[in-house]
């Protein structure tokens, strides 16, 4: 909620009634067996968001600010979760197949980590907004006991996926037909984020409520002017 660039992002509105946050996990109970656990923080500034969220009898778990790390290891120790399938809350155009993906491919592997790849990037560390990451508890509590680098306790995962030899990493490459894209930006950081991303979500859920992927990049191919804007906001936001 404490978003510099767009306070209460999470909460705005953004198609038909539904805020942001609630388009996300409306997207996430597709997934078979869905257990959703929104991981705030104790800032008292996220307090609508805890009321919003127990009105809806979403599971909510609030830990440190700073410490993101220490923050999903109380979330997935509280809720008895040992691996857990980490989605930003500013991705409305999350692709469901593939947290179903990143599901099945974890339980049968003993991986510690598990990611998508594209351009020979982790996709966390892209604009693209489409994928999910999974990872295991006793990985996170391995990091916490190990490193106090003050990166691997705020990004959670970056330590693991960036040290694999502790680590077992496997990666799942992004379609073929995205490789090689990099001025695709769905992820929402601020208001022409916002603008452009319900823009094409509109467009999309109108003509067919089932899009995938493949219907964005087509979407985004016929209209110039949004990937004209998406590019300067990656521009000017590099991670």
């Amino acid at each position: 909620m404490g978003s510099t660039r767009l306070p209460r992002k999470i909460l705005r509105e953004f198609y038909k009634g539904r805020t942001l946050l609630e388009t996300v996990i409306d997207n996430l109970k597709k997934v078979e067996g869905t257990k959703i656990i929104v991981a705030t923080s104790v800032n008292p500034n996220n307090d609508e968001l805890v009321s919003f969220l127990q009105e809806r009898d979403i599971a909510v778990y609030r830990g440190s600010e700073n410490d993101v790390l220490s923050r999903f290891i109380g979330a997935a120790e509280e809720n008895e979760v040992d691996g857990i399938v980490r989605i930003c809350s500013d991705n409305p155009f999350l692709d469901w197949h593939g947290v179903a993906s990143l599901v099945e491919k974890a339980h049968s592997s003993d991986a510690d980590y598990i990611g998508y790849r594209i351009n020979n990037t982790p996709s966390i560390k892209t604009h693209f907004g489409f994928w999910g990451e999974y990872v295991t508890l006793n990985a996170l509590k391995h990091v916490a006991e190990t490193t106090a680098d003050q990166q691997a306790h705020e990004h959670v995962t970056i330590h693991v996926y960036t040290h694999p030899e502790n680590y077992k990493c496997e990666w799942i490459e992004c379609p073929e037909y995205l490789q090689g894209r990099d001025d695709i930006r769905l992820t929402v950081d601020n208001a022409e984020d916002f603008d452009n991303a319900r823009t094409v979500y509109a467009a999309l859920e109108e003509t067919n409520p089932d899009f995938g992927l493949e219907d964005v990049m087509k979407y985004l191919d016929s209209n110039v002017e949004l990937l004209e804007s998406m590019k300067k906001m990656i521009t000017n936001n590099k991670k």
